[in-house]
C-alpha cells in the first residue's frame, strides 16, 4: 500500500467529514454508554470486553478497511503474557481490540482518561493509566501492571509511548520488558501495518486500505533479571521491525485470518 497523497483527494476528505467521523463518534458513544451501564453489574470486565470488541470491529468497518490477523494461533499460546506493538495511529486501539480474542488490560497514557466515553470506559473496565510526570509515578503505574499480570490478566503495551509522527518506529521505552521480567511471563511482539496510512497523526481524515496485525513468537523471560530490560527491549523492537510487511510485498507471508 502506498502512502496517502497530501493533500488527500477531496472525495476522501468529504467522506471522512460527512460519513466516517460522525459514524465513528456515534459508534463510540453508543458502545461506550452500553459498556458503562454493563459495568454496574459485571465486575469481571468480560462483558465490557465483548462490547469493546464489537465497538472495535464496527470502527474498523466504518473506516472502510479490511483487517487481517497473521499468526493468530500465537495469541493463545500463553494464558498470561505482555503483548507489545508499534504505535502508529489512534486506530491502533480498535485494531488491537478487534484482534485479541480474550480479555486483557491495556496500559495507556493517563491523559486518555479525561476523554468522554473512551476515558470512562478505560476507568470502569480496569485499564491501567501510566503517569509519565516523573520516574516515581511511572514506576508506580508499572507496579499496577505487574500486579495485574500476577493475578492472571494479560497486558497490552505500546512501548513507543506515543504515536509515530512519520510512520517509522520510534525508540522503545523499557516498560514492556520491565513488566514481563518482573512477572516472569512471556513478551509477545506484535506488528501493526497499514494503520498509520489509515489515520496518520497529522490528520483527521481516513485513507482506507489493508490493515494487518502480525503476531510473532513469544519471547521467554524466564530467569531474566531487570538488568536485562534494555537488552530485552532491543530484542522486542528488532522483532517487531522484522515482522512488519515491506511496503512492496504481498500478503502471503503467513497464514492469515481476515476479521473485517
Amino acid at each position: 500500500m502506498s502512502r496517502p497523497p497530501a493533500p488527500l483527494p477531496r472525495l476522501h476528505r468529504w467522506r471522512s467529514n460527512v460519513i466516517q467521523i460522525p459514524a465513528f463518534l456515534v459508534c463510540t458513544a453508543f458502545f461506550g454508554s452500553i459498556a458503562l451501564a454493563v459495568s454496574l453489574f459485571d465486575k469481571t470486565g468480560r462483558a465490557q470486553h465483548r462490547i469493546a470488541r464489537l465497538w472495535a470491529r464496527f470502527s474498523v468497518l466504518i473506516s472502510g478497511s479490511r483487517l487481517t490477523v497473521r499468526g493468530a494461533e500465537r495469541l493463545t499460546k500463553h494464558p498470561v503474557a505482555v503483548f507489545a506493538a508499534n504505535h502508529t495511529s489512534y486506530m491502533d486501539t480498535p485494531v488491537v481490540f478487534a484482534s485479541l480474542p480474550f480479555p486483557f488490560r491495556i496500559l495507556a497514557k493517563k491523559e486518555l482518561w479525561s476523554l468522554p466515553f473512551i476515558g470512562w470506559y478505560l476507568n470502569r473496565s480496569g485499564q491501567i493509566p501510566v503517569d509519565t510526570t516523573n520516574a516515581h509515578a511511572t514506576l508506580s503505574s508499572l507496579g499496577a501492571g505487574v500486579r495485574a499480570l500476577r493475578a492472571g490478566m494479560p497486558l497490552f503495551v505500546f512501548p513507543e509511548g506515543s504515536r509515530t509522527p512519520t510512520g517509522e518506529m520510534q525508540p522503545f521505552l523499557s516498560g514492556a520488558a520491565y513488566l514481563a521480567i518482573r512477572a516472569q511471563v512471556p513478551l509477545i511482539p506484535i506488528a501493526l501495518d497499514g494503520v498509520y496510512d489509515l489515520l496518520p497523526i497529522h490528520t483527521r481524515h481516513f485513507y482506507p486500505g489493508p490493515l494487518s496485525l502480525t503476531v510473532g513468537e513469544p519471547i521467554s523471560t524466564r530467569g531474566m533479571s531487570l538488568r536485562q530490560s534494555d537488552e530485552l527491549t532491543a530484542q522486542l523492537r528488532a522483532t517487531i521491525e522484522a515482522l512488519q510487511t515491506p511496503r512492496d510485498a504481498g500478503s502471503s507471508q503467513a497464514p492469515a485470518k481476515v476479521l473485517a
